[in-house]
């Protein structure tokens, strides 16, 4: 009797077949971890970029929003005031920019030195909050900080100030 063996097993094509499913399955777990890890970095640069904003937001808040010696007769920088140190209102920080950023207590953070705080002082109309108007013409400031990285802007924040 000439009776046929089942052999049990796969063949070479369910075996072929199984192969290439693993392999989309590595493929596509490859490529979405690579995503993620480029969303992470960018959660990050964002995350540093809104610290620097804060870090001068609290620095210039306790500051006055002009000079407490010249008053109003110069918008920006004092004469003698050229150290970020020496700064000593809200206006001294107008068209400035820290690379490395600086901290709330006015250090150098080197740590972070990719990145760049950008900062601009307007007056602005009591009217309309976003028209910059003559220096020192309104008791209201608008005070923007940008956050570049290696010259690209991660993040851009502005509040209003009040004269005081």
């Amino acid at each position: 009797m000439n009776q046929m063996r089942h052999k049990s097993g796969f063949t070479l094509l369910e075996s072929l077949l199984a192969v290439m499913l693993i392999g989309l399955a590595v493929a596509g777990l490859a490529a979405s971890s690579g995503a993620f890890t480029q969303y992470n970095a960018a959660g990050v640069d964002l995350s540093t970029a809104e610290f620097l904003i804060e870090e001068i937001r609290e620095l210039t808040a306790p500051l006055p929003t002009v000079d407490p010696t010249d008053g109003t007769t110069v918008f920006g920088t004092e004469t003698g005031e050229t150290a970020v140190s020496n700064y000593d209102d809200l206006d001294d920080f107008h068209n400035r920019s820290f690379s490395p950023p600086i901290d709330v207590s006015r250090t150098a953070m080197p740590e972070f030195s990719a990145f760049t705080q950008q900062v601009t002082v307007q007056n602005v109309s009591t009217a309309n909050l976003t028209q910059a108007v003559t220096n020192h013409s309104t008791d209201l400031y608008r005070v923007t900080v940008t956050i570049t990285k290696n010259g690209q802007t991660i993040s851009s924040a502005s509040w209003i100030r009040a004269r005081y």
